[in-house]
């Protein structure tokens, strides 16, 4: 072997050596990473995503390793903690002798606003390191609840006022028997209390049957021209007694979707408030139109008009802004909730415009019929009819 050769071997060899060393120096300098492993056991996560419950998972520290995105929409964790004191101690006992607890709590929405969650949150050891919270919101469940059992309070306490009446009056009329007139007038009274009991217990039935009856189940195209001269019908006599002039008028040829009985009901209500509550030789209008992809149906009347303050409530179950004048005219406080529910279950709302001594404007807005062609548009001129 030549010298130069010799020396090329020996080169590539130190060559090799130094390469070696770098390397061995660089993985001293920087060790691999070990592999990684979830704090979560296998399968958790699965089952988080498709529990209905807000989910939180914690550590022995109980710093919270897992949450589902409504845990932290309901501001149950906040920067990696539970942040809700009675979870907090219900979890420190949890971790405290492995004991399964459930409770009960009342939580704030947001530290922004008044509005309480009623929940129900269960604790439980998942494994000897980590707990598993599950808190289920109930609000919704709860209020329901409250709802009802303020309507069964208030249907009591209104059934017992014609009721009551009824009876002192027949005792007035058996002391009155041999009175023909304080009879007659006392069997007037009768009737009256009577009538009152019987339309208070048939809106009764017709609220409780629309809490069940959904409309958009088995919807069906509703004509509201028709709609607008059955609800005129059901309060013509009343009207007629009064001295009270009927009309419509507006876009002819609108279809909406939806429960033609319960529209009917809904409407006929409003006619109905705006006849009592107007004074003889006065007029009541309804009139139709359509506004984008909605129909607008209001009923107007030129009687003693609602005080601003009132607007906000008269929509509430057996509330009357005239109790005096609603027991003369036979008036339950149900009428304009039954407006409000019949018109939130066909997917549109109920307004009111009103100043007193000026009137009232009632607008029961409707979405239009989707696939029916031939309906006047938007743009349509309104032409008016009074009613014979």
């Amino acid at each position: 072997m030549t010298a130069g050769a010799l020396a090329a071997c020996v080169g590539a060899a130190v060559g090799l050596a130094a390469g070696l060393a770098f390397k061995a120096s660089e993985r001293a300098q920087h060790p691999p990473e070990p592999p990684r492993t979830s704090r979560v056991p296998e399968g958790v996560d699965e089952v988080l995503s498709v529990l209905r419950s807000s989910a939180i998972v914690l550590d022995s520290a109980l710093d919270v390793v897992k949450a589902s995105p409504s845990a932290y929409a309901f501001g149950l964790v906040r920067h990696d903690r539970v942040a809700v004191p009675e979870l907090v101690e219900l979890t420190e006992r949890v971790r405290r002798d492995g004991q399964i607890r459930e409770v009960q709590l009342e939580i704030p929405r947001s530290r922004d606003t008044t509005q309480t969650l009623y929940v129900s949150a269960r604790v439980a050891p998942l494994n000897s390191k980590l707990l598993l919270a599950l808190v289920e919101d109930r609000t919704h469940e709860i209020r329901v609840d409250e709802v009802r059992r303020d309507f069964v309070a208030n249907v009591s306490h209104e059934l017992k006022t014609p009721v009551g009446a009824l009876l002192l009056l027949a005792e007035a009329v058996e002391d009155a028997k041999d009175d023909p007139e304080a009879v007659q007038r006392f069997a007037e009274r009768m009737q009256r209390e009577g009538a009152r009991l019987t339309r208070l217990v048939q809106e009764i039935i017709d609220l409780s049957r629309l809490q069940y009856d959904d409309p958009v189940a088995s919807p069906q195209s509703v004509d509201v021209d028709s709609v607008v001269e059955a609800a005129l019908d059901r309060s013509r006599v009343e009207a007629e007694k009064n001295k009270i002039r009927l009309t419509s008028g507006g876009t002819p040829g609108l279809q909406v979707l939806g429960n033609v009985e319960q529209l009917v009901i809904a409407l006929g209500n409003l006619v109905e408030n705006a006849v009592n509550y107007s004074p003889p030789n006065t007029r009541v209008a309804v009139g139709v139109r359509r506004r984008d992809d909605l129909v607008e149906v209001s009923v107007t009347d030129q009687g003693f008009g609602i005080a601003e303050s009132e607007l906000d409530r008269i929509f509430e179950r057996f509330y009357r802004v005239d109790p005096a004048r609603s027991r003369a005219t036979g008036g339950t406080g149900l009428g304009l909730s039954i407006v409000k529910h019949i018109a939130a279950s066909h997917g549109g709302e109920v307004g009111v415009w009103s100043v007193q001594g000026a009137g009232s404007t009632f607008t029961l807005r409707l979405p239009l019929h989707p696939h029916r062609t031939g309906q006047p548009s938007a743009f349509e001129t309104p032409v008016g009819k009074e009613t014979p």
